[in-house]
């Protein structure tokens, strides 16, 4: 294929979002398709040319951040090149840049305040959820002058609480911090709702739930995205976003 087209297109007020999955790409193999992970075992000239489809159907160059699920947040410089840097969530006002966070189960999510021209992107997996990485990318969106009821928010593809299966020691950890995680399998074993405890967080901080948008599929049920829990080795997509 020769463009990089968004497997799930999102609505956030003053800014172009989308999540990526597997379709476009020139990645083969176990990261068939449009993999934009270089630490995953793809060939880097496929990385390079995936990430360069995914620039052009944006029309501006991208930043990604190296991601170890923590909960720090980097603000872009106001100007010039952005380095890459290790961290988890990603923040700006530019407009001649847009922000890449990589999954492949844990959640994208996706922040826009119109009012500020502020955008972000977080990595939210179990451990970055309930280290604080969204209350976090809040309080530095704050910085730009960001108030939460002008945040429109999108909770990107990620393992549905049916399907994520824990430990229930772990699960009672995560509920004893955000009680919405509790979660049950399809199949009745303990598992952590990830998507219900970002809906917490967000709602609690201020973002009125009517602007928080998470109806996105799950990628342990969908193989239109890659999954660590369906396949170990396997790629990475992407929510990305641009100020409008």
């Amino acid at each position: 294929m020769t463009s990089a087209l968004p497997a799930r297109a999102s609505r956030l007020r003053g800014a172009r979002a989308l999540f990526t999955g597997r379709e476009g790409g020139v990645s083969t193999g176990e990261h068939a398709g449009l993999n934009l992970a270089r630490h995953v075992g793809d060939e880097e000239h496929s990385v390079t040319r995936n990430r360069e489809l995914l620039e052009a159907e944006l029309g501006v160059p991208l930043v990604f951040v190296d991601q170890v699920h923590s909960a720090d947040v980097h603000a872009l410089p106001p100007t010039g090149v952005a380095p890459v840097v290790t961290a988890d969530a990603m923040v700006t006002d530019r407009r001649d840049v847009g922000l890449a966070i990589m999954v492949a189960d844990c959640l994208p999510v996706l922040l826009s305040d119109p009012v500020s021209g502020t955008i972000a992107a977080a990595h939210a997996g179990r451990a970055g959820l309930l280290g604080g990485v969204l209350e976090r990318t809040l309080e530095v969106m704050a910085e730009f002058g960001t108030r939460p009821v002008d945040l429109t928010a999108s909770i990107g593809p990620a393992i549905c609480g049916d399907c994520y299966e824990v430990p229930a020691a772990m699960r009672e950890d995560a509920a004893r911090q955000l009680p919405a995680t509790w979660a049950a399998t399809s199949w009745g074993t303990p598992s952590i709702d990830l998507r219900a405890g970002a809906i917490e967080v967000l709602s609690a901080a201020g973002i009125p739930l009517s602007a928080i948008e998470a109806d996105h599929p799950c990628t342990l049920e969908d193989d239109r995205f890659y999954s660590y829990r369906r396949q170990a080795h396997t790629g990475r997509f992407a929510g990305v976003l641009r100020r409008e």
